[in-house]
């Protein structure tokens, strides 16, 4: 099969061997593989550091959030058979779905929105995975809670999805940050009740819409930028929950207002098999019925073609840029 792979990292995006395609050997399910037979993906802000920070010693496949057709399933399979269309962010020990087929354990997988498209489906597994997480595994929010949220770098891919999470199925006051017009303007519609501009300080404009104290922070990007002023703004027992890598984080300074700390990785689950990891599965099954009953939309933005090497190195380009906006989409061979 074909497949798009890197075998040196650290190499610049604009080297055609960054990423250049590979003829390897199909691959064959175990007993709780689906084989999908891929018909699009979504790039993310992962694939470019992985493809940048982690050493390989033969060619890896990149790329998570795919769409596609069940073509084989394992002998224990029983949430799927062949023939469903399915959406799934993977395993990031696992091959990647910059291929024409891939493998993923169905505990993992979702059946794929009806409504949409391919690649409109394909921008959402990663992200809605990490925001449904972030939102209501680790904050614990209850859909009742009637506090406040504090969303920084809501206009990106998880922002958008945890948004509009946030606001559709909770009480919560959602206030997103933005620095560009456009991007605030876009976070409004995703159902956030107020935008303020993190490039500007986040207390006084926190204070002029009347919520001088949140009870929760999702940091989603620079949070050692805005760790100090996050602190200031929570209220005595709050929880921030960070999904970025600061190169540190001291936890000390929490400790005055008893403020808890949440970390969100969605590849933990199938990382160590933990033993409720078949709830990504129930995730991707509720955004799925979400999508089709039009409470949350996808966040799609640029389509960059056909799944080849040039166009996954532009995709990569562009996230690297800092310029994307919404998910870079590619579907077919």
């Amino acid at each position: 099969m074909k497949a798009i792979v890197y075998s040196q990292n650290g190499l610049p995006i604009s080297n055609e061997n960054a990423l250049f395609e590979l003829e390897v050997d199909k691959p064959t399910p175990g007993a709780r593989d689906l084989l999908v037979k891929i018909h699009a993906i979504a790039v993310n802000p992962v694939d470019t550091k992985v493809r940048a920070g982690a050493p390989t010693d033969k060619p890896r496949i990149l790329g998570w959030d795919a769409v596609g057709v069940v073509e084989a399933v394992g002998a224990e399979v029983t949430l799927f058979q062949p023939g469903d269309e399915v959406f799934y962010a993977g395993d990031i020990t696992r091959a990647g779905s910059y291929a024409e087929y891939g493998l993923v354990d169905e505990r993992i997988a979702g059946h794929k929105p009806r409504s949409l498209n391919d690649a409109d489906a394909a921008a959402l597994p990663l992200t809605s995975l990490t925001a449904w997480e972030l939102l209501f595994d680790r904050l614990e929010v209850q859909a009742d809670d009637n506090a406040a949220l504090l969303i920084i770098g809501a206009g990106g891919g998880v922002g958008s999805m945890l948004t509009q999470l946030a606001s559709k199925l909770t009480r919560l006051t959602v206030i997103g940050t933005a620095s560009r017009l456009e991007t605030a303007d876009w976070v409004r519609s995703l159902g956030a009740h107020h935008v303020i501009d993190h490039s500007q300080p986040l207390g006084e404009q926190l204070a002029a819409i009347g919520h001088k104290e949140v009870r929760y922070v999702a940091s989603l990007t620079h949070t050692e930028s805005y760790y100090d002023q996050l602190i200031d703004a929570l209220a005595p027992q709050g929880k921030l929950a960070l999904i970025d890598d600061p190169e540190t984080l001291d936890a000390v300074p929490l400790k005055r207002k008893a403020i808890s700390l949440h970390w969100e990785l969605m590849f933990t689950r199938s990382l160590f098999h933990t033993f409720d990891m078949q709830r990504q599965h129930e995730i991707l099954q509720r955004v799925s019925q979400l999508i089709d009953d039009q409470t949350l939309q996808t966040t799609a933005g640029e389509h960059h073609g056909v799944i080849s090497a040039a166009n996954l190195r532009k995709a990569h380009a562009l996230i690297e840029s800092g310029r994307a906006r919404g998910k870079i989409v590619l579907s077919g061979f």
